[in-house]
């Protein structure tokens, strides 16, 4: 019934807008003979799509789709709400025309997000050494959160574990030497997932500055004004979130404001006027297509202009992240950002609204991230007000001040203790030997505040832990002095804000560290250890074995701590919401292939 329903409204509509496009007499405003049906035909389609439009994550893609985002036709969620003069009959008509005969949702998922495998196990007689830049990012967590509030689980690519992990907060010590702007912290347990391992935790801790001390503030709000910024989530969104910073801003701090679309403008010199700021958000109106290149040129050149020597000058490029008119390459705009750090300006990408738009190219979080990383900043995903109060306000120091940039960690594990090992995470952040040392490579920035993890997963020489078997003709380098007490070697390098030549700091790690008892290690160890589990169980868990989402949970739940925002709470309802979309995802395929 429900088919031969669709069916009939589908042909009236198709009717009633063909008649339309016949009389051709009707004004723009005039409203149209054919609304009742029209609306019917999408409240048909709108409760067959409901869970899935409300964060916008789907859209039906039109075969007449035009090339300019601004020209593309709106969603059926808001056809529904809009005059008819908005959409015609035979335009709504002609979409239902279009529409898959069954009652499965197509789910037009254009996302894009780079593929990297996970770091994989390795031998230490093979592969001693292991480099890799830290990273401050927290964009993957939110964009996971968004897609399990929607009702589905995320793609593996969009699972960028690091990024979850600092995502939260962990108690690591502050720095007490002032000439160095962070401490390390590290913690050796057996693994929570495998009683033959053990997780190798380190973190560290930036120096952390109070609002109030922070210096005079440069910034440039990058704005994108396009067509497909129209939607709640995006463009409204925006706007709140720099109102709540712009509260924020002391009277020694200014902000300019330039927008993008079709071309680029500056719709607001830098001032220290709050209300000047404000006005100039509420009066930002979305249309046109997407020429970012063009909008990034020009916030470097305002920034520029306003440069404060020793100040926090900074772009903050807020879009849903599709570039799709002049300079498009994703090598290209990367190669630009890489060439404007040299300025000692900096870039913080803020990504709004991803989804679907009408069908066309979207969110492009591969590139989001890795123009923060070219920028020397950071890269972060609102997806509510809530989300800009924790970016903008909370870690406001950390998200604007850097306190050291091109970090690097370097860690040489000792064969005679250590048999195997792997990087949970840091996948597009890994890095050759030699770079270690190489001043002109590129690496992560350190915020005021900021704390950064990594877990190395690890198998003692002798355990059972060990996944590869021995090489045979394996023999000890004659001329490595046996230190059988230590684990492995920990360096770091880093440089000042504005220094060009690195600084190292080094620590040996002790086998007599190791802590037997995973109940009486930290809470921060604890934590962080069930994020990863539970970012390893989203990307199909390939090396946790049995670990379920009810351990992540409950290993979650014995280190929740004070939890003063509610973060840790909500990762917890996280978790059982990923159980529960996996096991009803298992049940669907039962029944399909019954």
């Amino acid at each position: 019934m429900k088919t031969f329903a669709r069916f009939s409204i589908m042909i009236f509509a198709l009717a009633l807008g063909l008649a339309a496009c016949t009389s051709g007499a009707k004004q723009v405003n005039e409203p149209a003979a054919t609304e009742p049906a029209v609306i019917a035909s999408q409240r048909v389609e709108q409760d067959r799509r409901e869970r899935l439009l409300d964060d916008g994550l789907s859209r039906d893609k039109r075969q007449d789709q035009p090339e300019s985002k601004s020209e593309a036709a709106p969603p059926l969620r808001e056809l529904a709400k809009r005059p008819m003069a908005v959409a015609p009959a035979a335009s709504v008509a002609g979409a239902m025309m279009q529409a898959p005969e069954k009652d499965d949702v197509v789910l037009l998922n254009n996302e894009k997000y780079a593929h990297l495998d996970q770091n994989g196990i390795l031998r230490v007689s093979e592969h001693p050494v292991s480099t890799f830049s830290i990273d401050v990012d927290t964009g993957a967590y939110a964009n996971v959160r968004r897609m399990l509030k929607a009702g589905q689980l995320p793609q593996h690519d969009a699972v960028r574990i690091e990024e979850m992990i600092n995502y939260f907060g962990y108690d690591y010590p502050l720095p007490r030497d002032k000439n160095v702007p962070f401490s390390v912290t590290t913690e050796i347990a057996p693994s929570p997932w495998n009683h033959h391992t053990h997780l190798l935790q380190i973190g560290i801790k930036g120096q952390d500055i109070a609002k109030q001390m922070l210096p005079p503030a440069n910034l440039v709000f990058l704005i994108d004004v396009s067509g497909s910024m129209e939607d709640a989530n995006r463009l409204p969104l925006l706007q709140g979130a720099m109102k709540i910073l712009t509260q924020q801003l002391r009277s020694q701090d200014r902000v300019a404001i330039v927008v993008y679309a079709s071309a680029s403008g500056v719709v607001l010199e830098s001032t220290n006027d709050k209300a000047k700021i404000l006005a100039a958000l509420n009066r930002l109106q979305s249309g046109g297509s997407t020429n970012g290149a063009a909008g990034i040129e020009l916030a470097y050149a305002v920034a520029k202009q306003a440069y404060i020597p020793g100040g926090i000058n900074r772009v903050l490029l807020a879009t849903d992240g599709d570039f799709n008119v002049g300079t498009t390459s994703f090598d290209a705009l990367k190669s630009l950002i890489e060439e404007k750090r040299n300025s000692g300006i900096s870039l913080t990408t803020l990504g709004f609204g991803m989804g679907n738009y009408a069908g066309e190219r979207n969110y492009n979080d591969q590139l989001m991230e890795q123009l923060a990383d070219a920028g020397n900043g950071n890269y972060a995903f609102i997806d509510t007000l809530n989300e800009a109060q924790k970016v903008l306000v909370e870690e406001m120091s950390s998200t604007l001040n850097t306190i050291a940039k091109d970090v690097k960690i370097q860690i040489e594990f000792n064969p005679e203790v250590v048999a195997e090992y792997r990087l949970i995470g840091y996948e597009n952040r890994a890095l050759k030997r030699e770079d270690f040392n190489n001043d002109k490579i590129d690496a992560g920035e350190i915020g005021a505040g900021h704390s950064v993890t990594a877990l190395y997963e690890i198998a003692l020489k002798g355990s059972k832990g060990a996944m590869a078997n021995p090489l045979r003709y394996q023999t000890t380098n004659g001329d490595q002095q046996s230190v059988s007490n230590e684990l492995a070697h920990l360096l770091l390098r880093y440089k000042a804000p504005n220094g060009e030549d690195s600084k190292l700091l080094e620590w040996p790690l002790l086998r007599s560290a190791i802590k037997s008892d995973w109940a009486h290690t930290s809470e921060r160890m604890r934590f962080a250890a069930a994020v990863a589990g539970f970012g390893q169980l989203l990307k199909g868990g390939k090396y946790i074995g049995k670990f379920s989402y009810g351990d992540v949970a409950k290993l979650a739940q014995s280190a929740r701590g004070e939890d003063r925002f509610g973060y840790r709470s909500e990762f917890l309802s996280l978790v059982n919401l990923a159980q529960s979309l996996g096991e009803s995802g298992r049940r669907a395929k039962h029944l399909s292939q019954q």
